[in-house]
């Protein structure tokens, strides 16, 4: 399975979709026309460890919520992120059983790599 999840109106999800070179086969879900379901986000959050893990504290909302003056649990990242996109940690690109998530550069060069296999 190849499948990336990104915000169609991001310049740094569109810079990385181009880094990433042959995006054949490659089924692409922009989470902003196309939300995320519970059972994607699971499986998410299985390959990673955590819902935190895909949890964006850079996102304008959540400052804007007051979230960083609360100490949030697995249960509050699984359901912001699914209740509000912008939450997501993006880009989240799965590449066969492997998943990548975010633009730190360590990540995106594993992405590339494991696509240019």
């Amino acid at each position: 399975m190849k499948k990336i999840y990104h915000l169609a109106s991001c310049s740094t999800c569109q810079r990385i979709i181009k880094e990433l070179g042959d995006l054949t086969g490659f089924e692409m879900q922009n989470i902003k026309e196309e939300a995320i379901t519970a059972d994607q986000l699971e499986y998410m959050a299985e390959k990673e460890g955590s819902y935190e893990a895909l949890f964006s504290r850079r996102a304008m909302k959540y400052r804007g919520m007051g979230l960083h003056e609360k100490s949030l649990t697995e249960k509050d990242y699984k359901e912001l992120i699914l209740k509000e996109y912008t939450f997501l940690k993006r880009p989240v690109i799965m590449i066969g059983a492997d998943v990548f998530v975010g633009n730190a550069k360590k990540t995106v060069a594993q992405a590339v790599a494991a696509n240019n296999k």
